[in-house]
């Protein structure tokens, strides 16, 4: 996701002032910073600007948009948000979740646009039709939908924890043994254990078949061969008779 632009957020037609202050604030949190409104019905004032704590210079740097079309223009991939109420989707559906490995679908940096619909309607069939992807949030049935703050939170946070993800910087773990290191191993273990009277009875060729099917278990590196290879070779040393 790191390699991925921060989308912008789009929201249609809003109606409330305090909720575009409350989505500006929900983006500032979450890194976010392109904001763009389409036909708002609430402009941004006193009380947009006293929901929007911490998150004026997203206000300050909003777009107006005519249509969601316009908006939309220089965006390559959007995706709409719905409460799926009512609607014939033939887009696909996902859950913010899984919004993260969708994007990464895309090729790196594709400008996206993340689009809310208004408080009251949400988008309506046409404006669905210019998203790519559509992304519904679970609720309960008692009140199965966010206010458009919460929902622009939800979404901006799952893109967060992706983009923040330790993921890509895990160090790879060290290749196993090759079978020829391990038959080394073996080569220097089977006499020394000969030697300390290990290979008494009959039953030495299988207890060494087990020791065999425990290396190729537990897969260990060429370190820990040569480690073992090492010891092997102070414990002969050891049994030789002093000069």
């Amino acid at each position: 996701m790191s390699q991925h632009l921060a989308p912008a957020v789009v929201l249609v037609r809003p109606q409330e002032e305090g909720n575009i202050g409350a989505a500006a604030r929900a983006m500032a949190n979450m890194g976010l910073e392109r904001l763009i409104l389409v036909r708002p019905v609430a402009g941004i004032g006193r009380t947009a600007r006293a929901f929007a704590v911490g998150a004026q210079d997203v206000l300050d740097g909003a777009e107006v948009a005519p249509s969601l079309a316009e908006a939309l223009g220089p965006y390559r991939f959007a995706v709409g948000t719905t409460s799926t109420r009512s609607r014939q989707l033939e887009v696909p559906l996902a859950s913010p979740r899984e919004l993260p490995a969708r994007l990464r679908e895309n090729p790196p940096a594709t400008p996206t646009a993340l689009v809310f619909g208004p408080e009251a309607s949400g988008l309506n069939n046409d404006e669905l039709s210019l998203c790519g992807l559509l992304v519904t949030v679970p609720c309960a049935s008692r009140q199965p939908t966010l206010n458009l703050g919460q929902a622009v939170l939800v979404l901006a946070y799952e893109l967060y924890l992706a983009r923040h993800s330790p993921s890509d910087t895990t160090p790879a773990a060290e290749p196993a043994a090759s079978t020829g290191e391990i038959e080394g191993l073996f080569d220097q273990l089977t006499p020394l254990l000969e030697s300390v009277g290990f290979a008494r009875d009959d039953t030495f060729d299988g207890v060494m078949r087990d020791l065999r099917h425990l290396a190729a278990r537990s897969g260990p590196t060429s370190r820990e061969v040569q480690i073992l290879r090492g010891i092997c070779r102070r414990a002969q040393r050891a049994m030789e008779p002093r000069r």
